[in-house]
């Protein structure tokens, strides 16, 4: 058995009386010695944290250069760009979906080019349209902020009309599937009437936009239709071949690490067709969801920064808190350590009990 003694002993090179030293330092503190500034006492207490911060960082990045295997995924326009990772290391980097995922999503994004266009312009105040109670006030005043008094809509939307007509003449030397390509025909002909007849009257309002996007409905969800397949077909085609080339050990423990926008981490079209492909035993905890602002200018970096926090907090918190498995799973897991600490203080607070009322 190490003993504090056999410690010391052994280690002479690092001055066996400086510990002794330190020991006694210790053992007399709080007597005669000289005042110390609260300011500088707490900047002692407090430099406890930074040393650690500064240790867990040179883990996180030790760890970052052995992780593998990883599969990277950033959730673009494409269909999704993905990275297969090993000891830290890019071994390929693709977009597996075809091009028709793109076409079918692109096409069915003109109703919200118009809107994007003439929100702002739109009256302030909610008009009685059969959603009306879906509608909330405040968000539709911070949306329509310039008011319909203006119609410096009418430039813009007669440009995007232009996009819209190069790609209706274009439809056809785009080789999409019938179905779709007629879809894609239907909605760009009843943008472009929308586009006249605002432009021409100089005025629309929202129960004229909802009567056009209702209307082409029916076609976004063809578009819908191929997109998914699209993008179905091509990941698992990558996730297939992946597999094989990896085996079935490592595939088994498998991380996938998925950056997404806001709008869609609910329920991610890549992570809902990867999940049922890995280790089922693993996959509630291996695939990973990474909300995000904007996509990262280096994902597999930034991927394996967190990563490597997620793998090495699942051992700390073992290690760490091995009589409370409660707290030990909200430090592996994205709970904050202190929130059932400050719930159980808040059920007294007068905020808190307010707010139930």
């Amino acid at each position: 058995m190490t003993t504090r003694r056999t410690f010391l002993g052994t280690g002479a090179a690092l001055g066996a009386t400086a510990f002794a030293d330190a020991s006694t330092a210790r053992a007399s503190a709080g007597t005669a010695s000289a005042p110390v500034p609260e300011r500088d006492a707490r900047a002692a207490v407090n430099q406890i944290d930074t040393d650690m911060q500064r240790h867990y960082d040179l883990l996180r990045a030790s760890v970052a250069r052995h992780l593998g295997p990883v599969i990277v995924v950033n959730n673009d326009a494409k269909g999704g760009e993905y990275f297969l990772v090993d000891r830290g290391r890019t071994v390929e980097r693709l977009h597996p979906v075809g091009p028709v995922f793109e076409l079918a999503k692109s096409v069915a994004h003109t109703p919200l080019g118009i809107y994007s266009v003439v929100a702002p312009y739109l009256s302030p105040k909610v008009p009685p349209v059969g959603n009306a109670d879906r509608i909330d006030p405040h968000d539709l005043e911070q949306v329509a902020h310039i008011g319909p008094s203006s119609t410096a809509w009418i430039d813009p939307l007669r440009k995007f009309a232009a996009t819209l007509e190069t790609a209706r003449r274009n439809l056809p030397g785009a080789n999409m599937p019938g179905a779709l390509e007629d879809a894609g025909r239907s909605i760009l002909d009843s943008g472009l009437d929308f586009i006249t007849d605002a432009v021409t009257s100089h005025s629309f309002d929202m129960q004229g936009f909802q009567d056009f996007s209702s209307a082409v409905y029916g076609h976004i969800r063809t578009t819908m239709y191929w997109a998914s397949k699209a993008q179905i077909e091509g990941v698992h085609a990558l996730l297939k071949r992946w597999r094989a080339q990896l085996g079935e050990s490592a595939w088994s423990e498998l991380y996938v690490f998925i950056f997404e926008l806001w709008t869609t981490a609910a329920l991610n079209q890549n992570a809902v067709i990867i999940k049922p492909c890995m280790d089922q035993k693993r996959a509630d905890s291996h695939l990973i969801n990474q909300m995000i602002a904007q996509f990262p200018s280096d994902p597999v970096a930034t991927a394996l920064d967190n990563l490597a926090r997620i793998v090495q907090d699942n051992i700390a918190a073992e290690m760490v808190f091995p009589t409370d498995p409660d707290v030990a799973t909200a430090l592996a897991g994205e709970e904050d350590l202190l929130a059932q600490e400050i719930l159980k203080q808040l059920r007294d607070c007068p905020f808190h009990t307010a707010a139930k009322k």
